[in-house]
């Protein structure tokens, strides 16, 4: 507003009776004063002799830019004519404004379609083409082009540089100035007195002693304050600091320097922060609790949470003590940093000197211990917060409610949740869209999908506005739940809302499709956002996963192919198409396109080389998988053992243990450390083949190597100790088992008591089994194995009672069980059992086996029958299992006549 002339006098400003709604009268200095009418968006002018005419254009901070008329407004008609012609009149500012008056039109300037609005005055510029200026003397900054800058800063001379969009200018394509409309927020306005107007002036004037000549004398602390707070550029706020200083006239306050360092962080210009850090310390500034509360929430902001830690420990080594303000700073800056312990400590620290001086803490600050506590996972604590908050007279406020619903939701306290809602209606505290949001995100989580409906429909009852997430919430539910028909509906909801589908929620719904077996109308849905041309490499990675983990290979390819379309191919991309041949067992197609992502310009990172080595090793194809993990370790990408360990693994698996042991060797020799896994791998191959010398090899190399043993390895072991009957190493490493804190498994107990058995050693063997009982661990093969031991050592009766054992806990499940007590029955004489037994079997749908028979055998020639009938029964089986088990069955009972019914 500086362009209106200072030697218009200002009269008292009257509503006309043609005015609508309220008006308010500034005092924008100059002598003049503006009246705004609320309703019609127009500044009128009210004076004795100002010589505007009626349709003249002045600025209007309220107007929005519409029809090329960028933030002017028509002056009123006047009240009274003017009385005699102004002296104003033949002023440059008056022939400026009547030149704006009379072009309205839209005029394009030489040198790259720049189009110019009203108020739009082109003037020389040191004979670069000229520049763009509002009225006489407000010229923009420069912004011509600085290859040795960062991109997107401009310069604005005396080595200033400032960000695009700043000053009301953003720059086009080929680096020409477009007119930005620069207005007067209401913010400004609510300041009152002149300080809209001197905001204005320093917004649109770039000579500060022009800008703020006006008010030059008498400016105040408070005014300095507020036009350095409100620049939305730190060049412009620095040019403005250092002109407050320059004068000379003004006392520069430690606020100003905190107001300044709040700028240069949010900007992220450490260095220029820094330098007037250090200003402060030459000048003799003492920093107070609100500039270290500034330094540390701008750096925690800024992503250096060390850095903001050190300005705390600088503040507490001067005997500072944080106030809450600063206190709650702190916290979110531990609460950031997932430090929740810390954020607790320093806080109890706080308010034992604190909390007592200072009363009650604000709001905020029970908000921010309320949601540290959540973030922690202590429901309980934050749930005291919360209470104390209550007795303290503290009223919460809907951040209090929505984040201990928030917590409480997290912990699955949906009671606690309905009791925070009846609390809020009870202190009049009204949900707003967030809390809404919360509801539905925990209800969907805890599938009661119609209640996260339900609070949706509720949201939009109270004339709550559902956001993108309250949308993206509750359509990415009904996408994992394929409730199609819902989530289409949300979709045509969002579409004539003007809603865009974000990245992730896309590629969720196409997932929808896929599961829901709608195949085509995923490629439907997948189209639409790839014609739109805003989909990202993400998405269209997304995209191809969800097609791929389906085997949907086909439409995996064609995701694929768009990608490459659009020119959008990353290794991501890759990785995901590989992994999909992968699944879709393609695996020469996956080989292919690895081998082509270089002709692409992709690099194949570490995840390329893994996924396609882990697809070839685990479909048996070592050998294939070698030459790349030969390149991969030349391209510097193997970082662990993991790909060495998947191509062993798969060598193992094919028995080709040579193969196995020279991957081995290699890895060593690259200096790759094995881990436990690789040993345990190699261990369990060679003790599955008995090599016991190998087997032990491995284990030594793993101790060397540092690896403490795991019950994995225990266990394998004692398998391949019971193998070749070395019992005192395996009772050495049971030994080891028993301290460890998973204890023996079943099975290497089993492997004991067989050692023992084969030694005929039964006090260890039944102490074994009489503990394993106990706990509840024996299995049939524990029975089996002591049945064995008691056969072997000709205790009959305790051999009987094991089978009878088995019987009541119904362990014969299997036909090794079942053998072994109708080998035991047989083998003294206990011929009613063994064909009970054997119908026993039979029922239960087990097939008999060859040891069955021969148990059977044994028992029909001890009874009379001839080798050769008993022969005949043998191949009566082999030829037809059905009859052949008739036929051994009418044999055995014409042999041994048995009450079935005592069996049963």
């Amino acid at each position: 507003m500086s362009f209106i002339p200072p030697d218009l006098v200002c009269a008292t400003a009257e509503k006309g009776s043609r005015e609508r709604g309220s008006s308010r009268l500034y005092d924008i200095g100059f002598g003049v004063g503006l009246l705004v009418v609320q309703g019609f968006g127009l500044w009128r002018v009210h004076r004795q002799r100002s010589g505007f005419e009626p349709g003249n254009w002045i600025r209007n901070p309220h107007r929005r830019r519409r029809k090329g008329v960028q933030g002017w407004t028509r002056l009123a008609s006047p009240f009274w004519a003017p009385q005699e012609p102004h002296p104003a009149q033949d002023s440059l500012l008056w022939r400026n404004l009547e030149l704006i008056t009379r072009d309205r039109k839209h005029r394009v300037l030489n040198g790259g379609g720049f189009k110019k609005g009203f108020g739009e005055i082109r003037r020389p510029n040191n004979g670069n083409g000229g520049s763009v200026v509002h009225g006489v003397g407000l010229k923009k900054r420069g912004f011509g082009k600085n290859p040795d800058e960062e991109k997107g800063l401009e310069d604005v001379g005396n080595g200033g540089f400032v960000e695009r969009k700043e000053l009301g200018v953003e720059l086009g394509g080929n680096g020409v100035a477009k007119k930005v409309q620069t207005t007067c927020s209401t913010k400004w306005l609510s300041y009152g007195g002149c300080i809209p107007a001197m905001l204005m002036a320093v917004e649109e004037v770039e000579d500060l002693d022009e800008a703020l000549k006006p008010w030059e004398e008498r400016l105040s602390n408070k005014e300095r304050s507020i036009i350095l707070k409100e620049q939305r550029s730190w060049v412009r706020a620095l040019e403005i600091f250092e002109w407050f200083k320059r004068k000379g006239c003004y006392e520069v306050h430690v606020i100003h320097y905190n107001i300044v360092l709040r700028i240069l962080g949010k900007a992220k210009k450490w260095r220029h922060l820094r330098s007037v850090w250090d200003e402060m310390n030459v000048e003799r500034i003492e920093p107070i609790n609100s500039t270290y509360g500034t330094l540390i929430d701008v750096y925690s902001k800024g992503g250096f949470e060390k850095e903001a830690l050190v300005w705390l420990q600088r503040m507490t080594k001067q005997g500072m003590k944080p106030d809450e303000v600063t206190m709650a700073i702190v916290l979110q800056l531990y609460k950031k940093a997932g430090e929740y312990r810390k954020a607790e400590e320093f806080f109890e620290k706080w308010s034992e000197s604190a909390l007592h001086s200072h009363g009650s803490l604000s709001s905020h600050t029970y908000n921010t211990l309320i949601d540290t506590h959540g973030k922690a996972g202590r429901l309980k604590e934050a749930s005291e917060i919360f209470a104390l908050m209550l007795r303290e007279g503290i009223a919460p406020t809907t951040v209090t409610f929505n984040t201990m619903i928030h917590i409480c939701g997290n912990h699955d306290q949906l009671s606690e949740v309905d009791s925070l809602l009846q609390k809020m209606e009870e202190v009049r505290c009204p949900p707003d869209t967030r809390t809404y949001n919360i509801l539905i995100s925990l209800h969907a989580r805890h599938d009661n999908i119609d209640m996260a409906t339900n609070y949706f429909a509720k949201m939009k009852e109270t004339c709550l506005e559902p956001d993108p997430v309250s949308y993206r919430t509750l359509l990415y539910a009904y996408s994992v739940r394929h409730m199609v028909s819902k989530a289409e509906e949300l979709v045509s909801e969002m579409d004539e809302r003007g809603l865009e589908i974000d990245e992730f929620t896309q590629p969720a719904l196409t997932r929808m499709y896929i599961e829901a077996g709608m195949l085509e109308k995923s490629w439907v849905w997948f189209m639409r956002f790839h014609l739109s041309g805003k989909m990202g490499s993400d998405c269209y990675a997304a995209n191809i996963d969800a097609y791929g983990e389906r085997g949907h290979v086909l439409e995996a390819e064609k995701v694929f192919s768009c990608c490459q379309e659009v020119k959008k191919l990353s290794v991501l991309e890759f990785n995901l198409m590989i992994k999909a041949y992968g699944v879709g067992k393609h695996y020469s197609r996956a080989c292919q396109l690895f081998d082509r992502m270089e002709s692409h310009g992709v690099i194949p990172d570490r995840c390329s080389y893994s996924s396609l080595i882990q697809i070839l090793a685990s479909d048996d194809m070592p050998h294939t998988a070698m030459p790349y993990l030969k390149n991969m370790h030349e391209s510097g990408l193997v970082l662990d053992c993991i790909p060495y360990c998947a191509v062993i693994s798969s060598c193992t698996k094919l028995g080709q243990l040579e193969m196995a042991e020279e991957v081995y060797k290699q890895m060593v020799g690259f200096i790759v450390q094995p881990d436990v896994i690789v040993f345990g791998v190699l261990i369990n191959a060679f003790a599955e083949v008995g090599s016991v010398k190998e087997a032990l090899s491995y284990a030594d190399a793993m101790k060397k190597a540092g690896f403490p043993g795991n019950t994995v390895i225990y266990n394998t072991l004692i398998k391949l100790y019971t193998k070749v009957g070395l019992l005192k190493e395996a009772e050495e490493t049971y030994k080891l088992l028993q301290s460890s804190e998973d204890g023996p498994s079943i099975y290497a107990s089993n492997c004991m008591i067989d050692l023992y058995s084969e030694r005929c050693m039964v006090k260890p063997a039944e102490e074994l089994f009489d503990s394993l009982k106990s706990k509840g661990d024996a299995n049939e093969f524990t029975f089996a194995m002591m049945l064995c031991v008691y056969k072997r050592m000709g205790r009959f009766e305790d051999a009987i009672q094991i089978a009878k054992q088995m019987r009541e806990l119904r362990l014969l499940t299997d036909v090794l069980s079942y053998n072994n007590v109708i080998g035991l029955y047989a083998t003294y004489g206990r011929f009613k059992e063994v064909v009970g037994t054997f119908k026993e079997m039979t029922k239960a749908g087990i097939q008999p086996g060859e040891c069955t028979f021969k148990s059977l055998g044994l028992v029909l020639v001890k009874s009379g029958l001839s080798k050769q009938a008993v022969g005949k029964l043998e191949v009566s089986v082999k030829k037809d299992a059905q009859s052949g088990l008739k036929a051994w069955m009418s044999a055995l009972s014409a042999v041994v006549r048995v009450n079935e019914s005592s069996y049963r």
